[in-house]
């Protein structure tokens, strides 16, 4: 036991005697400007922070600022760039007591201020820095929080940060030759004449402006480059990046940026300072520390698992010449492999791809017990060539071997595989590098899990919301597609729809619900349900939106949605279009022109309580094409709508509409994902066979039935109809008598013949429907005539009218 206490002692000797020497190295190094920044790495080292900072008092005095940190984004934990100096946050009271204050998971859930914190457990330390030089702030993820000998890791960080407040230079004069000032609400950047030779530019005529020196770096690295100038995008993990500069001749140079955000004071604008050089000959000589934080970087962006794999892959395999690396999550006892590097089969071992399929998604973890030793010591383990081990891990890394668990909070996340195939001596840095960089990648992990599973939930949702199939149609073909945005997880409120309607008649909707949210996506449900019960009732078209314009001002919804409502007739080949603030409809005709509908448009649905919805009429030729989408695949913030329209009616046209799924794949190839996206086509036919019509209004006389019955026969002998008579005007006269004992007002007669099918439909104003008796006594002096349309039709039923109902039934007749 001495023994074990005696080695626990000297490993701590050990650290704090390596932390002090760090430490002194960097102190040493006077003229580096990333000195507070190499110390408070130090900090992420050797106490095992996930977080560092210093907050330094402003020039006002008012406020402790933050002037520099390091490790992972501090939005994670919901802490700011400024505290007031006299307030309560851990900052101040450190600073003001001259004492460190630490505080748990449940003091920071206490805490009003900490309550911003999306999710997990962490200690936070805050240590006062000599003088009134500020305050030091580290954040530790580790079950337990720092240790004894973490904390006095951090006091000795706290001690070498001797930190100075940087002076805003007055003239531009002042800058060093490598500096720049950025201001964030202008745009006007002061630059040292170094760094404008590294752009290539005169000092005379520069204009001062920093989209001028935007401009002149590749494409591909501006969208990070503007990631930090930004100030709504600046991150901790964004203040240091390169980036290339495009040269008169030759390949682009690189340049490495590292800068800091200040806030601004009283009248003062917050601006970005920092240094740019030149990397282009220096870019594999990147300090362990260096790594970490690119590391951490990218971490903060990754949202899926698969991105946080690559992540790790970027920051490993090459800084340390490995041959492979593989990430795998643990789920109840078995690895899922994510990321494999190099993802070729051949390139790992014959056993794995033998017991692992070809992908590898899966083993468990009792297959290589000394995995399962590492993963339940939770530290980072690793083993020289020649090291006995099962087969499975001894192929992996033949010249030496790291597994790297990747821990979460009190639980272990995955692991990650290292592998080299010629004997590689692994020196200290590269412990300790591969120690932090497992730390952050099992927090990424655990985010980027819960972000897939939200993901597939979201998506889940939303297919729940739309149809699931649409209709087959007599003479027609429709098509829909419909994919989620990727800017976010939230539910979209796009929706689509096809109705059947009688008479061959169809109903194509498409509409648009502002906004993406949970509220977007119900509310998005209950105008499609509400649209297509509008719609079965029978009401024309303008009336269908009308009533679902009062519904949503009736449920005093804060969110208007888009409509556009087109009601094809499948038979004449025509149509009404209603729009409520939405898009036109597409129109590509059979000779392969395109036309965007000129359909007259009301205002957006919920907005105005009385609005008119005017209906414009639309001719379909045989062959005709109808497009109909929301505006997520015709507006992008580099153009405006009425582009996208012209664009997407252009696309239309040259597709060939056979195939009109591959149509609608066309149409949505390169379509932009920053919104959701709806699209919904119909191709028109024509019907082949076009059914025999004929109406009859009821009047309420005694004769009322003997007209129906005759009217009945003389249209079935007009269509040729020679038999069955008497099954056809029985059906006739018990639903008509039903329709004229039963309820009040208009009674209407419709027959319908397809084939040998036909159809009688009797309307009236009543909404109830008959009820099928389940017995009948011998006494009973009703109740039979329901009874009598089942026995003789091949099938019978009701729908819903506008005002009323409709009891229809249908016989099968030999012409």
């Amino acid at each position: 036991m001495a023994n074990v206490v005696s080695q626990g002692a000297q490993e701590r000797g050990t650290r704090t005697t390596r932390a002090e020497g760090a430490l002194k190295a960097i102190a040493a190094d006077q003229e580096s400007p990333e000195r507070l920044r190499r110390v408070l790495e130090q900090a992420l080292v050797f106490a095992g922070a996930a977080f560092a900072a210093v907050y330094a008092p402003a020039q006002d005095g008012e406020l402790l600022c933050l002037m520099e940190s390091a490790g992972v984004p501090r939005t994670l934990y919901g802490l700011r760039d400024s505290y007031p100096r006299a307030g309560r946050s851990p900052v101040a009271v450190a600073h003001r007591g001259g004492r460190p204050v630490s505080l748990g998971p449940a003091e920071l859930a206490a805490d009003a201020q900490a309550r911003r914190v999306p999710s997990g457990d962490f200690f936070l330390t805050a240590l006062p820095v000599q003088g009134d030089g500020g305050c030091l702030l580290a954040v530790s993820e580790r079950p337990g929080g720092f240790t004894a000998d973490d904390l006095r890791c951090l006091e000795l960080v706290s001690e070498a940060v001797a930190f100075t407040a940087p002076a805003a230079p007055a003239e531009a004069g002042d800058l060093p030759a490598s500096a720049f000032s950025l201001a964030m609400d202008t745009g006007r950047v002061r630059v040292g004449d170094d760094l404008l030779d590294l752009f290539g530019l005169d000092p005379v005529e520069f204009d001062g402006r920093v989209e001028t020196l935007l401009s002149l770096t590749v494409p591909e690295d501006l969208p990070s480059l503007m990631s930090v100038v930004e100030a709504d995008h600046m991150s901790i993990g964004d203040r240091e990046l390169e980036f290339r500069v495009l040269q008169p001749t030759g390949p682009p140079k690189w340049l490495r940026l590292r800068g800091r955000l200040l806030p601004g004071g009283e009248g003062r604008p917050a601006r970005l300072v920092g240094t740019v050089v030149d990397v282009s000959t220096l870019r594999s000589d990147v300090t362990d520390v260096a790594r970490v934080q690119r590391l951490a970087a990218a971490l903060a962006t990754a949202v899926t698992v698969r991105d946080v794999g690559k992540a790790v892959v970027a920051a490993l395999r090459r800084p340390l010449r490995a041959d492979r690396i593989a990430l795998a999550e643990l789920e109840s006892e078995r690895l899922v492999v994510t990321v494999l590097d190099p993802p070729e089969p051949e390139a790992w071992p014959e056993l794995w791809r033998s017991e692992w399929r070809t992908e590898w998604p899966d083993a468990p973890v009792r297959a290589m017990p000394t995995l399962a030793a590492a993963l339940r010591e939770g530290r980072a383990r690793i083993w020289p060539a020649g090291s006995p081990l099962e087969r499975a891990l001894a192929e992996v890394g033949p010249g030496g071997l790291a597994v790297l668990p990747l821990p979460a909070g009190n639980r272990m996340a995955g692991a990650c595989l290292i592998g080299w195939d010629t004997p590689h001596d692994f020196g200290t840095d590269e412990r300790a590098l591969l120690t932090a960089c497992a730390g952050l990648a099992g927090q990424a992990l655990v985010r980027a899990r819960a972000f897939d599973a939200e993901h597939e939930l979201v998506g889940m949702l939303q297919r729940q919301l739309l149809p699931r199939s649409l209709p087959r149609l007599p003479g027609a073909v429709a098509v829909a597609r419909y994919l989620p945005s990727t800017a976010g997880l939230e539910l979209g409120g796009d929706w689509y729809d096809v109705i059947p309607l009688p008479d061959n008649h169809v109903a194509l909707v498409i509409g648009d619900v502002q906004g993406h949210s949970a509220g977007a996506a119900t509310l998005m449900g209950q105008m499609r349900t509400a649209l297509r019960a509008y719609a079965v009732e029978g009401h024309p078209p303008d009336v269908v939106v009308a009533h679902a314009n009062r519904l949503l001002m009736d449920m005093e919804s804060d969110l208007f949605a888009t409509c556009c409502y087109v009601d094809v007739d499948l038979e004449e080949g025509a149509a009404w279009c209603v729009r409520a603030g939405h898009l036109p409809p597409v129109l590509r005709y059979p000779d392969g022109r395109t036309d965007i509908a000129e359909a007259e448009g009301g205002p957006p649905l919920g907005v105005v309580a009385r609005a008119d919805f005017p209906m414009s009429p639309l001719r379909l030729p045989p062959g005709t094409v109808i497009a109909l989408a929301t505006d997520g695949l015709v507006e992008t913030p580099d153009s405006d709508i009425d582009e996208g329209m012209a664009y997407l009616a252009g696309r239309l046209a040259e597709a060939a509409p056979t195939d009109m799924g591959l149509v609608a794949d066309a149409l949505l190839g390169n379509a932009p994902r920053s919104d959701d996206v709806a699209l919904l086509l119909l191709r028109y036919d024509g019907m082949d066979l076009r059914p025999l019509r004929e109406s009859w209004t009821v009047w309420r006389v005694p004769q009322a039935v003997g007209h129906a019955r005759r009217f009945a026969r003389r249209t079935l002998r007009s269509w040729g109809v020679t038999a069955e008579y008497d099954a056809v005007l029985l059906v006739v006269s018990e639903l008509v008598t039903n329709a004229l004992v039963h309820t009040d007002g208009k009674v209407r007669m419709d027959l319908t013949l397809v084939n040998d099918r036909l159809r009688v439909a009797i309307a009236d104003a009543s909404p109830r429907s008959p009820v099928r008796p389940t017995s009948i006594g011998w006494e009973a002096t009703g109740g039979r005539g329901i009874l009598l349309v089942e026995a003789l039709s091949a099938t019978w039923g009701t729908l819903p009218v506008s005002g009323g109902k409709q009891v229809w039934a249908e016989l099968v007749l030999g012409r």
